[in-house]
C-alpha cells in the first residue's frame, strides 16, 4: 500500500440506530492513504452506516473518529435519492459541490466519458435507466476528485462493459478508495485489505491481502472458533457431571463441587457465540398461480432507445407457461422500460393474458410501499390464504425477524429490501414472473438459494440480469437482445 499516513481512524466507536439497534460497539480500525479497501459484512450489519460516520452524516454515541485535516471525501451511494430524480444531469452535478463551479459543463463531459456515458446536460435523471443512474451516481462522486472515495455497491445495474470500466478506474485511481460490494470477482481485482464488520460482535476486524485470501482466512477463523466451542462444550459437560456427582456426596466434596462450578462458569465465558455471518436464507419456492396456462404473453413490438429517443421495432415473442425469456442489451437500451410497460399495461389486458398475476421484482424496489411495515407488506402479499404464525415463520426464512417485521420498508438496508421483495413474491403465487436485476444488493451467500427458487418456478418468466454466474444457474428458453434491434 502506498504511504503509511493514516487518514481515517476509528477509536472505540459505538453507534446505534434508535435504542435497540446497535451497529458498532467500541469498534476500532484505520485506513492508510492510497489504499484500496473492501468493507465487508452481512446485509443489515451496518456497512453503509460506517460510510455515514466517515462523512459525518451520522455522529458516534461514543469513541472518536479522526480524519486527516482537510481530507476531501465523496460517496457514490447505492441509489439516487428520490428527491433528486427530478433534477437534470447538470443540476445533479452542480449539487455535488458546495460552491459554484464555473467550468461545470466541461467537467461533466469529461466525467461522463469516464463512466462511458454521453448525455445532453438538460436530461432529467428520472428518464435514465437503472444502469445509467448507477453510472451517474458514480460520476457524481468521481467529479469531486476526492482524497477518499467511498463506493457503496457500485456494480449494481452495471453491465459487463460498465464493470470493466469501473475496475480500470479504481486500479488507476491514485488516492484512497473504500468499496462495499457483493461482486467477489470485481473486489478481488483491486482489494489490498478488508474491513470486516461482524454483525454479532459489532466490531470491525482488519485484514490485509486480496479479497479471496481474506475470505478464506475468515472461513478458517470461523472453523477454528467452531472447533474450540466443540472442545469447550465437551469439557464443560464432563465437568458438570463431576460437579453434580460431588455435590450429592456432601461434606468436603461439596466444596470441590463449588470450585468446579466456578471453573465451569469461566469456561462458559470462553465459548464464542458462533457468528450469524454464516446464516443464509432458507430454501424457498415461488408457487405458480394454479389457473395460469396457455399463452401467457405475446409481444409484437418493443421500444428501443436509439440516440436517446425510443424507436418501435417489430419482434415476435410468445411465452407459454413454463417458458423463460432472457432480455439482454446494453444499459439504457430500454430493458426496464419494456418490463414496466408489460407490468403496467397488464390491467388493460395488453400483452399479458387476462387473469394472469404478475410477480414483479423491480431493481429499485418501487413495487414495495416504503411507508408500510415489513409485516404489512407480507400480509398484503399473503392475502387471506395463510395464518399470522405461518407468515412469521415464512419471514424468518428470509432472516426477517420480529424486530424487522415492525420496521418500515423504507428504513431497511437495500439488501434487506431485496429479501422482503423475494419473501413477498413467494407469497403472491404469480403466473408470470418479471425479474429486473434480482441479485442487486443481495448478499452473495443467498444468491444460489434464490437462483434455485427461480429456476424451479413453474410459470412463465422474463429475466434481466447482468450477473453471468447467476444467469447460468437458470434454464432459459429464448433470448431477446434489444441491442441487435438498433
Amino acid at each position: 500500500m502506498s504511504g503509511d499516513e493514516i487518514i481515517v481512524k476509528f477509536s472505540n466507536v459505538s453507534f446505534e440506530w434508535g435504542v435497540a439497534k446497535p451497529i458498532l460497539q467500541e469498534a476500532s480500525f484505520s485506513v492508510r492513504r492510497g489504499s484500496k479497501i473492501t468493507l465487508m459484512g452481512q446485509n443489515g450489519a451496518g456497512k453503509s452506516t460506517i460510510f455515514q460516520l466517515i462523512t459525518s452524516e451520522s455522529q458516534p454515541e461514543s469513541g472518536a473518529i479522526n480524519l486527516n485535516q482537510n481530507l476531501t471525501i465523496a460517496t457514490a451511494k447505492q441509489v439516487i435519492p428520490r428527491e433528486d430524480l427530478d433534477l437534470t444531469i447538470k443540476e445533479f452535478f452542480e449539487k455535488c459541490f458546495k460552491e459554484k463551479v464555473y467550468d461545470i459543463d466541461k467537467r461533466i463531459d469529461e466525467i461522463l466519458k469516464v463512466v462511458n456515458l454521453s448525455f445532453p446536460h438538460d436530461r432529467p435523471i428520472k428518464n435514465l435507466s437503472g444502469g445509467q443512474q448507477a453510472r451517474i451516481l458514480l460520476a457524481g462522486a468521481l467529479i469531486q476528485d476526492p482524497d477518499l472515495l467511498l463506493l457503496d455497491e457500485p456494480t449494481n445495474n452495471l453491465d459487463k462493459a460498465g464493470i470493466e470500466h469501473l475496475t480500470k478506474f479504481i486500479l488507476e485511481y491514485p488516492k484512497t478508495c473504500i468499496v462495499i460490494s457483493h461482486d467477489a470477482d470485481f473486489l478481488n481485482t483491486f482489494t489490498q485489505g478488508v474491513l470486516y464488520l461482524d454483525i454479532y460482535s459489532k466490531k470491525v476486524e482488519q485484514y490485509t491481502g486480496d479479497y479471496f485470501a481474506v475470505v478464506e482466512e475468515i472461513k478458517a477463523r470461523l472453523e477454528r472458533e467452531r472447533m474450540k466451542n466443540m472442545r469447550l462444550e465437551k469439557d464443560i459437560s464432563h465437568r458438570k457431571e463431576q460437579a453434580n456427582f460431588f455435590a450429592q456426596k456432601g461434606g468436603h466434596l461439596r466444596d470441590v463441587s463449588s470450585k468446579m462450578r466456578k471453573k465451569i462458569e469461566e469456561l462458559e465465558g470462553e465459548v464464542v457465540e458462533l457468528r450469524r455471518e454464516d446464516k443464509t436464507i432458507r430454501n424457498f419456492s415461488i408457487p405458480c398461480q394454479k389457473e395460469a396456462g396457455g399463452v401467457i404473453l405475446k409481444l409484437d413490438s418493443v421500444a428501443v432507445a436509439i440516440n436517446h429517443k425510443f424507436v418501435n421495432k417489430k419482434v415476435n415473442v410468445t411465452l407459454n407457461k413454463h417458458e423463460r425469456l432472457l432480455l439482454v442489451g446494453p444499459n439504457g437500451i430500454g430493458k426496464t422500460t419494456l418490463l414496466e410497460k408489460l407490468a403496467s399495461g397488464h390491467a388493460k389486458g395488453e400483452h399479458v393474458k387476462a387473469g394472469v398475476k404478475i410477480g414483479y421484482y423491480r431493481q429499485d424496489f418501487s413495487t414495495l410501499d416504503f411507508n408500510a411495515t415489513v409485516y404489512q407488506t407480507l400480509m398484503k402479499a399473503q392475502g387471506s390464504d395463510g395464518t399470522e404464525q405461518g407468515l412469521r415463520a415464512h419471514a424468518a426464512g428470509f432472516l426477517l425477524d420480529a424486530e424487522l417485521l415492525k420496521a418500515k420498508v423504507g428504513d431497511l438496508s437495500e439488501g434487506q429490501k431485496g429479501l422482503v421483495a423475494f419473501a413477498a413474491l413467494s407469497l403472491e403465487k404469480p403466473g408470470l414472473l418479471i425479474l429486473d436485476e434480482p441479485t442487486n444488493h443481495i448478499n452473495f451467500r443467498h444468491i444460489p438459494i434464490i437462483a434455485k427458487a427461480i429456476n424451479e418456478f413453474d410459470g412463465a418468466m422474463i429475466l434481466v440480469s447482468h450477473v453471468q454466474d447467476f444467469v447460468e444457474k437458470i434454464r432459459v428458453d429464448s433470448i431477446l437482445d434489444l441491442g441487435v434491434l438498433k
